[in-house]
């Protein structure tokens, strides 16, 4: 082999592997009930995702988003329309700011979630549990009302 060819390769291989590092595993989410039975995954946008959902009480739509930092779940921000019972902000725990559309949000939260796993228990359709990546949805709650899942982060096998 030539040595403008060794060359050519070499540039190849930096750029494409430089590539392959920056854009990094996909994501999804394993979807599991109490007993660890897998119901579904669902795949993250970019490692990005939100759990929308209405108070139990108060009927107010909340909106908690996570995403993938170096392979970890963090909850990134929240937008909560009012304060009720359970929700809030607190000191040190990501800024408060103002939402355009009404409400709060606090931003900048970057809470690492242990072990990458996320317990909820499901709340009745009108609670309407949703997760929300880009254009994909999914509604736990037409799914497993009442149950309560794990949301474990994994990577996609390729």
């Amino acid at each position: 082999m030539r040595q403008g060819s060794y060359l050519t390769l070499t540039l190849l291989l930096l750029i494409f592997g430089s590539a392959a590092v920056e854009a990094g595993p996909d994501y999804q989410l394993e979807i599991r009930d109490a007993s660890n039975q897998l119901i579904t995954h669902f795949p993250l946008q970019h490692g990005h995702w939100c759990l929308h959902w209405r108070h139990s009480v108060t009927g107010i739509a909340v909106e908690d988003c996570y995403r993938t930092e170096a392979g970890q779940m963090q909850l990134s921000h929240s937008w909560q329309p009012d304060f009720a019972a359970g929700l809030g902000h607190f000191e040190g725990r990501g800024t408060l700011v103002s939402h355009p559309q009404g409400g709060y949000l606090i931003e900048s939260i970057n809470e690492p979630v242990p072990g990458n796993e996320l317990w909820i228990r499901i709340g009745s359709e009108s609670v309407a549990h949703t997760l929300v990546s880009a254009d994909t949805q999914l509604n736990l709650s037409t799914l497993a009302a009442g149950q309560r899942l794990r949301l474990q982060l994994t990577p996609i096998q390729h």
